[in-house]
């Protein structure tokens, strides 16, 4: 029988640990109210490291569109009766060569074994994450496999709509900056030494702004490979740094503060947020559980910070609302509606609607920053190359005053 770690109160209001042998979380419940204990916290316990040293934990991310494919056919295939080690069979026979198609022929060797689906998923956790685990085991429990497996498809196909939508608002100016820096560079390598051959034979010397360009321009063909190395390495120097915690939590409470871009990451953060509590509240995944793993899924330091501290509070017995209420970086909207929804008791489906909501704003927010990126962009290349323009017919203006006081 699976073990579980637990979490509880006793009559005098203290918190004791521990571990239970049972067949479900229903039977710790009951265990627990038995010894006089008021649940807390149950969660399943971890897999064994004799497990892992069978190899069974190995495994490699797997595209998030692969997985929500894989998810939906499989609850297609459970809710038409087909057992779950033939539906995994029939998936994984049709699956290419990769984490997936491997990591199907692990769960469901493991499924032979005699392990739970819930369980056995656990086995490759780069595969199937801790809120697919928990959605799983809950599924499980409460026999509504397919029904779970169903919520979970649907929180995957929203999820990744809304990474392609923040996704496409930061390509969209990354593209037209890539476009401005090239122009720039043709005119400065191809068309300034031009202008340049025709003012030494003029032989008049050329004003300071035409000067500095042309001394740019040199120097950008005579030592063009440290130019196009600092272009190179620059983002990838800054992209390992953001890999990295500390250079991560930098990042995150930079971009949700900062104009333009901010907004959108704020709201898709939230958005993320409240479909991952609402599908895991949903699925009968207790709240604190539901809370520590939305707390990973935010996409943004700031939120899961946020997130991590009202945890402490609701273990305590508080309502969720309220240390959410102190948090900035959550709206007062989304705090009242999750105050109502604890109150009548459908905090997931309030949740669902907050997510609706901010799915909603972050495609608007994407289109409205996309349509003011675009004149800004614009001008700002339009203002780079007015400059350049004028830099090299200013020697032709001064000529032209020469020419006509002589």
């Amino acid at each position: 029988m699976p073990q579980y770690d637990y979490k509880a109160k006793n009559i005098k209001g203290d918190f004791e640990s521990g571990e239970i042998i049972a067949s479900n979380v229903q039977e710790v419940m009951s265990k627990l109210r038995g010894q006089k204990l008021v649940p807390v916290q149950v969660t399943p316990k971890t897999i064994s490291r004799s497990f892992a040293a069978k190899g069974l934990v190995r495994g490699k991310k797997v595209k998030g569109k692969d997985l929500q494919i894989f998810t939906r056919q499989l609850s297609t295939l459970i809710n038409a009766g087909i057992p779950v080690v033939d539906s995994l069979r029939i998936l994984g026979d049709g699956l290419r060569e990769g984490p997936l198609k491997e990591a199907s022929l692990k769960v469901r060797s493991s499924i032979e074994e005699g392990r739970r689906l819930a369980d056995s998923m656990a086995l490759c956790p780069l595969v199937f994450d801790k809120l697919y685990i928990n959605m799983i085991q809950a599924g499980e429990e409460a026999g509504i496999l397919d029904v779970i497996l169903g919520r979970l498809a649907i929180y995957m196909e929203k999820s990744e709509k809304l990474k392609s939508q923040v996704k496409g608002a930061m390509v969209y100016p990354a593209v037209i900056m890539v476009v401005a820096i090239l122009v720039i560079a043709g005119i400065l390598i191809f068309i300034i030494p031009r202008f340049q051959e025709f003012y030494s034979a003029a032989g008049k010397e050329p004003p300071a702004l035409t000067q500095f360009v042309v001394n740019l321009s040199h120097s950008l063909v005579n030592n063009w490979y440290y130019y196009l190395g600092v272009l190179i390495s620059v983002p990838f120097s800054v992209k390992a740094y953001i890999e990295t915690k500390e250079g991560r939590i930098q990042f995150d409470k930079f971009i949700i503060w900062a104009p333009v871009i901010g907004q959108v990451i704020q709201k898709s953060s939230l958005a993320r947020l409240t479909r991952t509590l609402s599908t895991l509240i949903s699925s009968g995944v207790g709240l604190i559980d539901a809370i520590d793993i939305a707390a990973r899924t935010g996409g943004n330091y700031v939120i899961e910070e946020a997130l991590s501290r009202c945890k402490e509070s609701v273990t305590q017995g508080k309502a969720f609302a309220a240390p959410l209420a102190k948090e900035k970086v959550i709206p007062p909207m989304v705090t009242q509606m999750i105050a109502i929804g604890e109150k009548s008791g459908t905090m997931d489906m309030m949740l669902s609607k907050i997510a609706d909501f901010y799915e909603d704003e972050v495609e608007n927010a994407v289109k409205a920053m996309t349509s003011l990126i675009e004149p800004m962009m614009m001008v700002f290349l339009g203002g780079i190359i007015a400059i350049l323009v004028v830099a090299m017919y200013l020697p032709i203006f001064s000529m032209g005053d020469v020419v006509g006081s002589g």
